[in-house]
């Protein structure tokens, strides 16, 4: 693969202020600072690049589901989310007994709705609906239970910075990456404030991670998202999800609903239209949600691949990797992908096939 065409020197020379680590991180989202804490936990020094502020784009924007038996998953993702799953309750010990703070389980089940007209085998039948969910419309769908887990992420993106100084990671805030080189240790990394050198680097940019790799596969895709709170007398204590919607309970009444998949650059706005589409969509699978109080909407930007899949590993010149393009999934993949990180690059055997996920399956594509 050709080096020049993958990685950029945007605004060279660099700064001539040298700071070191082992191991140089650009994006402090859940991918970013979870990959950090695999490797700190490891004995390797690691500082993250944030351009911004940690945990405040798609992590900060997501819904939580811990969704590894979505029938909408691409069948590529099952080894990396089952690995996931399995290392989500030592993971989420690590983060609170490293930050002090509780990511407590909101929801351990989920009502699955198929397509409209393409029931599931094996579906629930009405009576089991209805011992599940109250007051649920299933309309021309089948539904499924799935033993899932939820959370907010808002708890994990309080927690995540917290446990990763208590790691001894140095967190860059406001610092942009503006360009990377090979150099005799590994890598340079360029800011404004100042130069990096490291053996290691890894672009955990997320919808950003264009801006400092060159791979054409990656663009944002927009997600606009409403909280409701619902009347004292109403609760919902599971995941209601079918393909074009999910309400996800948060505590306390409230109930995430989401989300519209959009191509829209890396606009963030929120249109009223597209919140009501939510919202009658929602009261249609749940009539309470009509009862139900706006809380807060926001949009956020999830980092889409060409194909839908994630790409985790080498991209461009030597000792460069990227771990980016989790789209909706990156709650979910988090663990895994840390785990997978650190593999790599302590030349450990990989604990799935990495092959869909490879940077170089893109080599003659690009986003349509």
């Amino acid at each position: 693969m050709d080096g020049d065409k993958q990685f950029l020197s945007i605004v060279p020379p660099y700064n001539r202020c040298v700071s070191t680590a082992d191991v140089l991180i650009a994006g402090a989202g859940i991918i970013g600072l979870s990959t950090a804490l695999e490797l700190a936990g490891r004995g390797l020094r690691v500082a993250v690049l944030e351009r911004g502020r940690a945990m405040t784009e798609a992590s900060w924007a997501a819904a939580g589901m811990l969704a590894a038996h979505d029938p909408e998953n691409l069948s590529e993702l099952r080894p990396l989310s089952d690995l996931s799953i399995s290392l989500y309750p030592d993971y989420l010990n690590t983060i609170e007994r490293l930050s002090g703070l509780q990511v407590p389980l909101r929801t351990s089940g989920t009502l699955q709705g198929s397509e409209r007209n393409h029931p599931f085998n094996h579906a629930l039948s009405s009576l089991e609906i209805a011992l599940h969910m109250p007051d649920f419309d299933p309309a021309d769908r089948t539904f499924l239970w799935l033993e899932e887990s939820s959370f907010d992420p808002r708890d994990l993106c309080a927690a995540m910075p917290r446990a990763a100084a208590a790691a001894g990671i140095a967190l860059v805030e406001d610092s942009p990456v503006t360009g990377v080189r090979p150099a005799a240790s590994g890598v340079e990394v360029g800011t404004l404030q100042a130069t990096w050198s490291a053996a290691y680097f890894i672009n955990c940019c997320g919808a950003w991670a264009g801006a400092v790799s060159n791979v054409p596969s990656i663009e944002p895709r927009k997600g606009q998202m409403v909280t409701v709170k619902l009347p004292p007398h109403c609760n919902l204590d599971c995941v209601i999800r079918v393909p074009e919607l999910y309400l996800v309970p948060r505590g306390g009444g409230r109930v995430v609903i989401g989300a519209s998949v959009e191509r829209a650059g890396f606009d963030k706005s929120v249109h009223e239209t597209t919140i009501q589409t939510l919202l009658d969509q929602a009261a249609a699978l749940w009539p309470p949600v009509r009862k139900a109080q706006i809380v807060e909407t926001w949009a956020g930007l999830r980092p889409g691949s060409a194909d839908g899949l994630p790409i985790i590993g080498a991209c461009g010149e030597e000792n460069c990797w990227i771990a980016s393009g989790h789209f909706r999934n990156g709650i979910l993949l988090a663990p895994a992908t840390a785990q997978i990180m650190r593999e790599l690059l302590l030349d450990e055997r990989p604990s799935v096939d990495l092959a869909s996920y490879r940077c170089d399956r893109f080599a003659s594509a690009s986003v349509s």
